[in-house]
C-alpha cells in the first residue's frame, strides 16, 4: 500500500507541472497520499524507536489541513511550495522508480562509503552487494542511506521557486556535492558507531531486542537525525541567501501556517471555554 501511495504522490506532483485548470486537485492529491504514507510508516518507525518520524507524521495533519484549503483558493505561496515538491519529486522519480538506476546508486553509496571506513582504520567486508559488516554487526544500505531524497528536497526549493539559469547551476552545486558528501560521513559515522559499540546507553528506550542496537539507534536515529535536520536548515539559509525570492516565500509561508496554526488554538480555547 504504501508503495502505491508514494506513486500516487509522484503521478499528482508531476501532474500538477501541466499547466490546466485542475492542477490545485493534483496538488491535494499529492500532499494526502505523502501524509498517508507517512502513517503508514508509522509502525516501522515505531519499531525502531525512530523519534523524529512520529512527530513529523503529527505535525503533518495541521500543515495537511491548512494546505488544502489554501489550494483551495488558489493561494500562490501554496501552490509555489507544491511547485517545490513536484520538481523533487521529478528529481527522486528515477531513482525510486527505476530499479537499475537505484541500485546503482546504493552500490556506489556503499562502495565509497567502505572506502572512506577503510581509509580511518575500520574496514568492513561485504556481505551481498549492499550490506556491510564489522565486528559481527551488520548495517544494509537502502535507497533511504544515499542522500537521495535530501538532495532531491534541497534542489525542489532551490529550482522550484522562479530565479535564473545562473541561480539555479549555483544552487545545484551547492546543494548537490555539500548533501552527498556529508551523507557519506553520515553512514561512516552511523556503521563505526554500530560497528564498535561506541553508545550502548539506556536500553530500556534504544533496544529493540537486538544485541548491540542501542549503539545503532543513538548514532542513525537520534544523532544523525537531528545532525542532518541542522545541516539542512543552515544549508537552507545559504539557499535564501543565493536565491532572495525563496526568503521572501519561505517567510510568506511561515506567517501564513503560524497564523492559521494560532488560529486554530484560539478556536479551540475559546469552546473549552463555553
Amino acid at each position: 500500500m504504501k508503495d502505491y501511495l508514494v506513486l500516487i504522490s509522484c503521478t499528482c506532483f508531476l501532474m500538477f507541472l501541466i499547466p490546466c485548470r485542475f492542477r490545485k486537485y493534483f496538488a491535494i492529491g499529492g500532499w494526502v497520499s505523502i501524509v498517508g504514507y507517512l502513517f503508514i510508516e508509522l509502525p516501522y518507525y515505531l519499531s525502531i524507536n525512530n523519534i523524529m518520524y512520529p512527530v513529523f507524521a503529527l505535525l503533518s495533519v495541521p500543515f495537511l489541513y491548512i494546505t488544502i484549503k489554501y489550494l483551495l483558493y488558489d493561494d500562490p505561496r501554496v501552490m509555489q511550495l507544491s511547485a517545490v515538491a513536484a520538481v523533487a519529486f521529478l528529481i527522486y522519480a528515477p531513482f525510486g522508480y527505476i530499479p537499475a538506476l537505484g541500485d546503482w546508486l546504493i552500490a556506489a553509496v556503499a562502495d565509497q562509503t567502505s572506502v572512506v571506513l577503510t581509509a580511518i582504520g575500520y574496514p568492513v567486508n561485504f556481505n551481498g552487494w549492499n550490506m556491510v559488516e564489522r565486528n559481527g554487526f551488520r548495517t544494509e544500505i537502502i535507497l533511504a542511506c544515499t542522500g537521495i531524497q535530501s538532495i532531491a528536497i534541497m534542489l525542489g526549493v532551490a529550482w522550484g521557486v522562479r530565479s535564473t539559469f545562473r541561480q539555479k547551476i549555483i544552487g545545484f552545486l551547492l546543494v548537490f556535492p555539500t548533501i552527498y558528501i556529508l551523507n557519506i560521513a553520515r553512514n561512516v559515522f552511523v556503521i563505526a558507531a554500530y560497528a564498535e559499540q561506541w553508545f550502548p546507553y539506556f536500553p530500556a528506550i534504544a533496544s529493540n531486542g537486538e544485541f548491540g542496537y542501542e549503539s545503532f539507534f543513538w548514532a542513525h536515529n537520534v544523532m544523525a537525525e537531528l545532525g542532518a535536520l541542522i545541516f539542512l536548515i543552515a544549508l537552507a539559509y545559504a539557499l535564501f541567501v543565493i536565491l532572495p525570492e525563496l526568503g521572501a516565500l519561505a517567510e510568506s509561508l511561515y506567517r501564513l501556517y503560524r497564523g492559521e496554526v494560532e488560529q486554530i488554538i484560539r478556536s479551540k480555547a475559546g469552546r473549552s471555554d463555553l
